[in-house]
């Protein structure tokens, strides 16, 4: 707090004490930024100067130093100036302080009413700003999502592909069999050719018919082996081939466009509205181009928000 009737600066705890003791006197609160009043001139070597003086010029006060003709250094500053005594500029003062008052009172209530109509308008700013957000992430996900599925896609495609043409672990579990089914469906037929006759001839011709099917077996696998084989010399390839990929990434690169949509009419006119022979297009949405027959032909453009199509015809 600062008093002007006794020139002292006052913490909160000295304010209690002093206005009840001086009750006509008049402190007022400082604001941290507010400079300190000490009723002396703050000029270099002008600090024992009490400030008696104003500069209408400068809209200053000033000390006799500041006043000087003497050109002497840190003196003379308004030696030049219209200075006159404080007593004859207080009246001026008051009555400027009363229009002050005034308009800080009208300030401040538009003031906060601004501040409402700013808080508003941050808060649909940042709305917007977060739908708009929301809006690319959408966009983007469905491409991830499209570029992941194609991608599994094409994974299955190769298990498929050398699956069907190439040697697989199946081939090669039913291929390691094979020595064992040979050996047992030899040995099998060397028994039963010996020991062939009429009396076991149901049995004989049932284990023919299992190495006929064992045989068929082996012959099938050797076939898949075989063409695995041959399969060896075609080479399986992936494009896109390595310029197309960079187009394609270029692509990706410069996908979506963020941009000001700063010119459109507020509402569409009302020719175009009632007949709907027009077709709005342009960056800007501002473009009307005629799609049937009416009283206006040709396109109908503005950059301005409130112009209409009786301008444009």
């Amino acid at each position: 707090m600062y008093c002007p009737q006794c020139k002292i600066y006052m913490c909160n705890k000295c304010e209690n004490y002093h206005s009840p003791f001086f009750k006509i006197h008049h402190p007022y609160k400082l604001n941290n930024d507010e400079d300190i009043f000490t009723g002396y001139c703050q000029e270099t070597n002008h600090n024992n100067i009490e400030l008696k003086y104003f500069c209408k010029q400068h809209n200053q006060l000033c000390c006799a130093a500041c006043l000087c003709k003497i050109n002497k250094v840190g003196d003379g500053q308004h030696k030049d100036c219209d200075v006159c005594p404080l007593v004859d500029i207080k009246d001026e003062k008051k009555n400027r302080l009363i229009e002050n008052i005034k308009f800080l009172e009208d300030l401040e209530n538009k003031f906060n009413e601004s501040m409402k109509d700013l808080k508003e308008l941050f808060q649909k700013i940042e709305k917007d700003k977060e739908n708009l957000k929301l809006e690319v992430q959408k966009i983007f996900t469905n491409i991830r999502n499209a570029i992941n599925d194609r991608e599994d896609k094409l994974l299955l495609d190769i298990d498929n592909i050398f699956n069907d043409k190439f040697i697989n672990n199946e081939l090669i579990n039913k291929g390691e069999k094979l020595p064992k089914k040979i050996k047992s469906s030899l040995e099998k037929g060397k028994s039963i050719n010996k020991e062939w006759n009429n009396n076991n001839l149901n049995s004989y011709i049932y284990d023919c018919i299992n190495i006929e099917n064992n045989i068929n077996i082996i012959n099938e696998i050797n076939e898949n082996i075989s063409k695995c084989n041959n399969n060896l010399k075609t080479k399986i390839k992936f494009e896109p081939k390595e310029e197309s990929l960079n187009n394609f990434l270029e692509t990706i690169k410069s996908f979506g466009k963020i941009y000001f949509n700063k010119y459109s009419f507020r509402e569409c006119p009302n020719n175009i509205k009632e007949n709907r022979k027009y077709e709005i297009s342009g960056e800007y949405n501002n473009i009307f181009t005629k799609t049937g027959p009416d009283t206006y032909a040709g396109t109908i453009c503005s950059n301005d928000l409130d112009k209409s199509i009786e301008e444009h015809k």
